[in-house]
């Protein structure tokens, strides 16, 4: 039933703000943008290994108050836990949860960006099997 994440959606009060900070922090920038012309109300990504789609959304769209972490937490797959937590605090992050050693092969910590979405990030041994299984 379930596939893996299709679109993550996230919200910002300062749109502007919001594009140039993912657009660092993924070292791209956004494909799309809604309008073209004038101030932008949707931009979006595609990282990852399956080219999962990041939408940063016009908080005005939001359907609930924005600014605040709480909800569900992605965890994005990374590499290195410490060096990824390292560098969203660099880009202004705040930690929500240090980097935590959650059993063999898994680490997580998480951070809520600028705008008060949480983002997680996780070093997860199952990923890494279907990763490698995806790139070979």
């Amino acid at each position: 039933m379930f596939h893996g994440p299709a679109t993550v959606n996230i919200y910002a009060a300062d749109m502007p703000a919001a594009i140039a900070w993912y657009t660092e922090l993924f070292e791209l920038e956004p494909y799309f943008r809604r309008p073209e012309e004038g101030p932008v109300a949707y931009a979006e990504w595609r990282i990852g290994d399956l080219e999962t789609e990041v939408g940063v959304i016009d908080a005005a769209w939001a359907p609930y108050p924005v600014g605040t972490a709480a909800g569900a937490v992605l965890h994005w797959s990374v590499d290195d836990v410490e060096s990824a937590h390292a560098r969203l605090l660099a880009l202004g992050a705040t930690t929500l949860e240090g980097p935590t050693v959650r059993g063999e092969g898994f680490v997580t910590a998480s951070v809520t960006d600028p705008f008060g979405n949480v983002l997680g990030v996780m070093e997860n041994a199952h990923y890494r099997e279907q990763r490698a299984r995806l790139v070979n």
